[in-house]
């Protein structure tokens, strides 16, 4: 799909790897959507120019996310691609604690309405509106979703978190067999340790230590290494049904 002048969305737009990937498609011409639950700074959205709209959104609330699309599309046209990176962190919570209690279930329930149950709502919303418009080359557009490697290598009180994630990478190919006959393409990428606000809030010493554990290059992801990837894959036709893992050729121990 040639991004040159299509309309956007990027949920989590606001900061982070949903930054870096409205960076990457404004300078690939994109008009693009902002949606997220924090409002980007005037200054933000002056440096990003014209052709840049936010919306606020929760992406687990229908109507919340419908209002967003409302607006994205009356501001920049109808939809083309969508970058899905709002989301949260884990809760940390061990099965059962070390007095043998269970571990809580609002919180679980929590972080998986909010990574699993949003995506799907963004997945089904967003595609709805690619959906209307009239293929160009072949294609509608695509869809870029956010898992994680806790998917496949989930650390000890990442149970929620991995739930979330393992289902985001499980849809990933039924979405994109779905969305076939509508000429929609859905990937997902897997980020690995990456240098994002949430990362940030650690000492020097522990992300040195989180560096050391990638095998090449050992460092910690940056935004843009997931906003390059996530262009190529709104870029490349024949790209469908995939979850890629973007780590540095980590595997995360046990804890």
């Amino acid at each position: 799909m040639k991004l040159d002048s299509i309309s956007a969305l990027v949920t989590g737009g606001a900061s982070g790897l949903g930054l870096a990937t409205v960076r990457r498609l404004r300078a690939a011409g994109a008009r693009v959507g902002i949606v997220d639950l924090n409002a980007p700074s005037e200054e933000l959205l002056a440096e990003l120019g014209e052709g840049v709209v936010f919306a606020q959104a929760d992406i687990a609330d229908e109507a919340s996310v419908t209002g967003a699309l409302d607006a994205v599309e009356a501001a920049n046209g109808p939809l083309r691609a969508a970058v899905h990176c709002a989301g949260r962190g884990g809760d940390r919570v061990r099965i059962l604690d070390r007095d043998g209690n269970p571990g809580a279930l609002d919180t679980f329930a929590e972080v998986v309405r909010v990574n699993l149950v949003g995506t799907y709502n963004v997945l089904r919303l967003a595609a709805a509106r690619i959906a209307r418009s009239e293929p160009v080359d072949g294609e509608r557009g695509a869809i870029v979703l956010t898992a994680s490697v806790a998917a496949f290598d989930g650390q000890i009180g990442q149970t929620s978190y991995t739930a979330a994630k393992a289902g985001v990478h499980g849809i990933t190919l039924v979405a994109a067999r779905d969305l076939a006959s509508r000429q929609i393409r859905v990937n997902t990428i897997a980020p690995g340790v990456f240098d994002t606000p949430m990362l940030a809030r650690l000492r020097p010493d522990i992300r040195q230590a989180l560096e050391a554990t990638v095998p090449h290059p050992s460092r910690l992801g940056s935004p843009d290494d997931y906003a390059h990837l996530a262009i190529t894959l709104l870029e490349n036709s024949y790209v469908n049904g995939e979850t890629i893992r973007l780590d540095g050729a980590i595997r995360m121990a046990p804890r």
